[in-house]
């Protein structure tokens, strides 16, 4: 368990190295907010749908699809997501309410879930997480690109404008442009795949910087009380119920244990690039993030134990 605890440190104290290099430079003052507002755009925009498209295409769809374990993690996330909706509906001041219920489903999967899930389980980890990867990805961006447009200020909420919304989001384009080319495995030129991941590799260090850049303490202190209760959602009460589901449902071993991963991954950098490009209250997504990837390293490996000490995995 220590080993999973030095793994679980390893990752996450990379991501709050670059959110202090971002906290450091905005004090120094060699970013400022137009920087920040231009990156942020930047990723939201070009270097987050590129990372996407590229993991996607690389993901063997064929290798490790298991219906039954994607099923479930759509049916739990929608689950989860109407929970924290129906939560922030009941006590969450209306112009946050949008924010408060991405940070409290919305995992990062694909930096935290993923690495966790290949080091414990190796290529099987790797195959499984990868392609329930791509799931992850259409559903968290459609759900979270709802409700950021009904709560947005800039956004009408009716039917034909939330379509609109979910279907010119930048990141689930990317996903979709990527589909054809991972099932129909379409080769792409060897250039334009080394030229896409120079530009997809900024995606992370710019996106932290962002997040770090717009902390303040005045910030974290008038959002410190929505921005616990979205942890204490997105870190403890809904990975403990879609967990508990996954088990009743027959789910052990490994598929147990990467389902737990994928579920109780701190909150994604993504959601601050999407509450900034509708406008919302980015400063709380940022302090959901920075407390729900300092949760996750006690968090994860508690989880870990209780399932290895009650013989699930």
């Amino acid at each position: 368990m220590f080993a999973v605890f030095q793994q679980t440190l390893a990752i996450t104290a990379p991501v709050f190295s670059m959110l202090f290099l971002g906290v450091a430079l905005k004090r120094l003052g060699w970013i400022d907010t137009a920087f920040i507002n231009t990156a942020s755009s930047l990723v939201f925009r070009g270097t987050m749908p590129t990372l996407l498209f590229l993991g996607i295409i690389k993901a063997d769809l064929s290798m490790a699809l298991r219906p039954a374990l994607l099923l479930y993690f759509i049916g739990a996330t929608l689950v989860c997501f109407l929970l924290a909706w129906a939560w922030a509906i009941w006590r969450i001041p209306q112009a946050d309410r949008g924010i408060y219920t991405q940070g409290a489903f919305r995992g990062n999967n694909g930096i935290i879930g993923l690495a966790l899930a290949t080091s414990m389980y190796g290529d099987y980890g790797l195959s499984v997480g990868a392609v329930l990867g791509g799931v992850v990805i259409l559903c968290y961006n459609t759900l979270s690109s709802i409700v950021l447009a009904i709560y947005s200020p800039e956004t009408r909420s009716d039917p034909w404008t939330l379509c609109k919304s979910v279907l010119s989001n930048p990141l689930i384009i990317g996903v979709l442009l990527a589909i054809p080319f991972a099932y129909w495995q379409i080769p792409l030129p060897g250039w334009a795949l080394i030229s896409g991941e120079y530009f997809a590799q900024m995606t992370l260090p710019l996106a932290l910087i962002c997040i770090g850049g717009t902390l303040s303490l005045a910030s974290l202190r008038a959002s410190s009380g929505v921005a616990l209760s979205s942890s204490l959602m997105k870190m403890l009460w809904l990975p403990l119920l879609a967990t508990l589901g996954a088990w009743l449902y027959g789910f052990r071993e490994a598929d147990l244990a990467i389902l737990f991963l994928y579920f109780a991954s701190p909150t994604a950098a993504a959601s601050f690039v999407m509450a900034r490009a509708v406008n919302g209250n980015h400063e709380l997504a940022a302090a959901i993030i920075v407390i729900t990837t300092l949760m996750a390293v006690l968090t994860t490996n508690l989880g870990l134990l209780l399932l290895q000490w009650g013989g699930w995995i």
